[in-house]
């Protein structure tokens, strides 16, 4: 299946439809949830066009450890680190995953 340069994060990327952020780089743009499911309940995506984790993780090796250096980098921006957090990732429609771009989120406080 191919990309599809429509979806709701690829908009966000591209400054279509506005989001919260929290946290951006070359590599990575993290922002809050529209629905939270925790009291932090905060997105992280790549800059570049991955479906799932199982397209992501065949992008150049540096690209992949940047961005989950920048989930990590993101987690302590939040201070999460000390208290805990959660890193939820769905692949594919069985998986629940409900956006077709390869996204990260990040759950603290009490869930």
């Amino acid at each position: 299946m191919p990309y599809d340069t429509q979806n709701v994060f690829g908009k966000i990327l591209r400054g279509e439809i506005p989001c919260t952020p929290v946290y951006e780089d070359e590599h990575v743009l993290a922002f809050l949830d529209i629905a939270p499911q925790a009291p932090v309940h905060v997105l992280v995506i790549p800059k570049c066009e991955a479906i799932s984790f199982d397209d992501f993780v065949t992008k150049p090796p540096s690209d992949v450890i940047a961005f989950f250096t920048a989930v990590r980098t993101v987690a302590h921006h939040l201070g999460l680190q000390e208290s805990g957090y959660r890193l939820v990732m769905n692949h594919g429609d069985d998986g629940g995953q409900e956006v077709a771009h390869f996204h990260v989120h990040i759950l603290g406080g009490k869930i």
